[in-house]
C-alpha cells in the first residue's frame, strides 16, 4: 500500500489481472448485464453483503467441513461440496426463515452428512454452526474497507446472526455505520423483506435509495433482489475464473448490475481514478 501526496492510500499488489474498473465490456453476454452509466462518486453509502464479498466463506466452509468430507465414501471435489451446501442452505432458509444462521448451519451439516452417508453427532453439527467465527477475511478486505470508510458510509446486509457477525466484524477492521442481519429481518436473502427492512431503516437516518450502491458477490442473494428493489449494484466477482456458482444457487439468467470488479481492491482503484477524473 502506498500513500500519495493527496493523502489517498492506494491498494497495490492485490488486484488480479483482468480486473474491470468500470462496467464490464469484455463479452457481449456480460456487457448486457451492465446497465447505467453511474459513477462511483455518485453514491454516499455502500451496502455490503459480508460472506462471499468481505469474508471468504467458501474457504471457511471447506475447512470447517473437513471432519465430515473426510469420512465420505468417495472423494468430494471442492465445487461439489460447495454446491451441495448451497442447495441445503437455500432450502433450509426458505423452510425456517426465522432460525438464526448458526443453528441453520447445524441443520445444513446434518443434511450433508445424510447425503454423503456419514454418521454424525448433533454436537458436530453445532460445532459447524459456530465455525462462522473462524471464516477468514479476503486478503484485500481490511485495507479496502479502511479506504472506502473515508468516502462512504458503510452498511452490512447479511444472511447471518448477530453473534456470528460480531466475530467476523473483528476481522474486517472498520466500524460499520449500520448492520442488518437475517436475525434482525426474520428472513434470509434473496427475500425482498431483507432489502425492504434495510431501506426503511436507512431512511430513518436520512439515506435515500438513490444514494446507495449495493456491493456484493452473490447474484442469487443480492443482485437479483437489488434489481427488484431498484437499487444500483456493484458485483464483486470473487469467483472469476472458476466454474459453477460455488456456495450460492445458480440462476438461469444473470441479473443486471452497474459495476463489476474482480476484487474489492479493484473497486478502490477505480474510485481513486474517479476522484482524479
Amino acid at each position: 500500500m502506498s500513500v500519495h501526496d493527496n493523502g489517498i492510500e492506494e491498494v497495490v499488489g492485490s488486484i488480479p489481472s483482468g480486473s474491470t474498473n468500470t462496467q464490464m465490456t469484455s463479452s457481449s453476454s456480460s456487457a448486457s448485464s451492465a446497465r447505467s452509466m453511474a459513477k462511483l462518486t455518485d453514491f454516499k453509502v455502500l451496502t455490503f453483503d459480508c460472506y462471499g464479498t468481505l469474508i471468504d466463506w467458501e474457504t471457511g466452509m471447506i475447512e470447517a467441513l473437513k471432519p465430515l468430507t473426510g469420512k465420505a465414501s468417495r472423494p468430494l471435489k471442492r465445487d461439489e461440496i460447495l454446491e451441495a451446501h448451497a442447495r441445503h442452505e437455500s432450502s433450509q432458509q426458505v423452510q425456517t426463515p426465522a432460525k438464526v444462521y448458526r443453528d441453520l448451519l447445524a441443520t445444513v451439516y446434518r443434511r450433508l452428512a445424510e447425503e454423503w452417508g456419514v454418521a454424525t453427532r448433533w454436537s458436530d453439527c453445532l460445532a459447524y454452526g459456530r465455525s462462522v467465527r473462524n471464516w477468514p477475511a479476503f486478503a484485500d478486505t481490511v485495507a479496502s474497507l479502511q479506504y472506502l470508510k473515508r468516502h462512504y458510509k458503510l452498511v452490512i446486509l447479511s444472511n447471518v446472526d448477530n453473534e456470528s457477525f460480531s466475530f467476523s466484524n473483528e476481522k474486517l477492521g472498520v466500524d460499520f455505520d449500520a448492520v442488518y442481519t437475517a436475525e434482525d429481518c426474520g428472513s434470509y436473502k434473496p427475500s425482498a423483506r431483507n432489502f425492504e427492512y434495510m431501506l426503511a431503516k436507512l431512511k430513518t437516518i436520512g439515506i435515500e435509495k438513490s444514494e446507495i450502491l449495493h456491493t456484493a458477490e452473490s447474484l442469487f442473494h443480492d443482485h437479483g433482489p437489488a434489481n427488484e428493489q431498484g437499487l444500483t449494484s456493484c458485483w464483486i466477482h470473487r469467483r472469476h475464473g472458476q466454474e459453477g456458482s460455488g456456495a450460492t444457487m445458480a440462476l438461469a439468467q444473470t441479473p443486471k448490475y452497474d459495476f463489476r470488479f474482480e476484487s474489492l481492491a479493484a473497486l478502490v482503484k477505480a474510485h481513486q481514478e474517479a476522484l482524479k477524473a
